[in-house]
């Protein structure tokens, strides 16, 4: 059911995978998010169950709604003090989320994007990134490491960060329009890219360097390796299943 990093000890890192849950089809079985179109029963066991294996209740499971933009949530204390409506809507159309409260789980939802979870040995504080290929092109991540030391004074040089599953250079194939993107956001195209029959983009490989660039040394950086695509029978990919399928959790969580 989860796949956990050993990022440091005193959080616990994690992504879901597909197996062990209530979700059947193109959901099955382990989907917990509810803006995909899965059975609304299936989400809810399913988000049941994530709470039990970390021991927090369900509410102190944080999943925005993300957009492929850039925007980036903090969760405090207060926001548990808030009705449920007013909760959810500060987590909408948010690809980014921050904290420094205990026993709290962040996390982003992907099926090929890249989840970047960062955490701050020094300040206890964590934060969990959306970054599909719009979201890597307007650099959130390095957004993400701007807005942590904003909130919590981080030291880029003292980040640990985990790059989750997603897909591979070999599988993600873009067309012009892409690589242009990226072409024109200045990204040493050398680098990041090769031609094939069409162009192939390296995700987690730009988000790696959006993370060296920020100050956080490649030994800080963990990268799973795991291609959601070449593995879609253990993770959810949406270029394998389609749209209306599932997705993975990648979490972080302060002890």
């Amino acid at each position: 059911m989860i796949k956990y990093y050993n990022i440091d000890a005193e959080v616990v890192a994690f992504s879901t995978t597909r197996k062990g849950g209530n979700s059947e089809g193109n959901y099955s079985e382990f989907n917990i998010n509810e803006y995909c179109g899965d059975d609304v029963d299936a989400v809810r066991k399913n988000r049941l169950l994530l709470s039990e294996e970390l021991g927090i209740d369900v509410d102190r499971l944080i999943i925005p709604h993300q957009t492929h933009g850039i925007e980036l949530r903090q969760i405090g204390n207060e926001f548990f003090t808030l009705p449920e409506q007013i909760r959810k809507m500060l987590i909408d159309g948010v690809d980014g989320i921050l904290t420094s409260v205990p026993n709290v789980c962040i996390g982003v939802s992907t099926a090929d994007c890249i989840p970047v979870l960062l955490y701050d040995t020094e300040h206890k504080a964590a934060c969990a990134v959306h970054a599909g290929w719009r979201g890597t092109v307007a650099r959130i991540v390095q957004k993400a490491v701007v807005e942590m030391r904003n909130a919590f004074h981080t030291e880029p040089s003292l980040l640990k960060a985990c790059i989750g599953p997603g897909i591979s250079l070999e599988h993600f194939e873009v067309g012009e329009d892409v690589y242009n993107a990226f072409c024109e956001a200045g990204f040493e195209m050398k680098e990041i890219a090769e031609k094939r029959d069409k162009w192939h983009i390296d995700l987690p490989l730009c988000n790696k360097i959006q993370l060296e660039q920020m100050g956080i040394g490649p030994e800080q950086i963990y990268d799973s390796g795991t291609c959601t695509y070449a593995h879609a029978d253990e993770y959810f990919s949406a270029r394998r299943l389609g749209t209306a399928s599932g997705r993975i959790f990648t979490g972080i969580m302060l002890k």
